[in-house]
């Protein structure tokens, strides 16, 4: 089994079910969009994320770019924690981009496309992964997804500097891609401290930014406890998986994203960016 480049191979062992709930789900989207104009209000942050830019997702995320910088204004997390913590009203639309997890075709497909558009994203990486070989750690690959059918090829600490050195940030999204919630306290912290501790040896940066893996409140992190936590540790945001806009006076320890896939059509992001901004 050779390592995933393509979203087609990535998707390859979804069952019809699935992709026939994929088209009608796609369908009712497209409909749904037609009302709604992410440029209809301003005063908001979206934070957009993606898991992998694939060879077959290029010129899509190309799009994705430019769509953006159509709607609004891409900025660095530094940048959007900055605007929400100040609490000035924003006269203006802007776009946080992201990444989870740490995979390879960022630094091959992701990052060529945003230094030639002049765009900066926000990269997270979970640390245990980051070196891993495709033969020597092929079972630990393999478990990624749980089913152990996509081998991923993951970053090295080499290309993590060299997507620093080309203005990216690099971010903390836990040592192992753990459920905080299943951990004791004890464990917690030390995913969140070990990883940022990693970051910031490895790029000689300062490491500011925690992504919670799979990110939902009280399924996958506790809003009570893993915000302050990573507070405490240093960190000034706390992302999570829940959809939405953020507003300056907001909490940079509740920061919303919004998921997306590099081939959707543009259609798809104007239904889920012109949603309650």
């Amino acid at each position: 089994m050779s390592a995933v480049r393509t979203y087609r191979d990535f998707m390859s062992g979804e069952s019809l079910r699935q992709r026939l709930r994929d088209v009608a789900r796609s369908a009712a989207i497209a409909a749904l969009s037609v009302p709604r104009s992410p440029t209809a209000t301003k005063g908001w942050i979206r934070f957009p994320y993606y898991h992998h830019v694939f060879d077959d997702e290029r010129q899509g995320f190309e799009k994705h770019l430019r769509y953006f910088k159509s709607v609004g204004e891409i900025i660095s997390i530094d940048d959007a924690a900055n605007m929400i913590a100040d609490g000035t009203p924003l006269d203006g639309r802007y776009i946080c981009i992201t990444f989870d997890d740490g995979f390879k075709n960022w630094i091959e497909n992701a990052l060529p496309i945003l230094v030639s558009e002049d765009a900066v994203a926000a990269f997270f990486v979970a640390t245990d992964y980051i070196g891993t070989d495709l033969l020597r750690d092929r079972e630990k690959l393999l478990a990624f997804y749980g089913d152990g059918k996509r081998l991923m090829e993951f970053l090295n600490w080499d290309d993590c500097r060299t997507m620093a050195a080309a203005g990216m940030t690099i971010g903390s999204h836990s040592r192992g891609h753990v459920h905080l919630l299943d951990l004791d306290d004890t464990a917690a912290e030390r995913e969140l401290a070990g990883s940022k501790q990693s970051i910031e040896d490895e790029l000689g940066l300062p490491c500011r930014h925690f992504c919670c893996p799979f990110g939902r409140a009280g399924i996958d992190y506790d809003p009570a406890r893993h915000p302050a936590m990573a507070a405490k540790l240093g960190y000034q945001t706390f992302l999570t998986g829940h959809r939405g806009a953020n507003h300056a006076g907001g909490s940079n320890l509740d920061i919303r994203r919004d998921h997306f896939l590099a081939n959707w059509g543009t259609y798809q992001l104007r239904y889920f960016l012109g949603a309650g901004a």
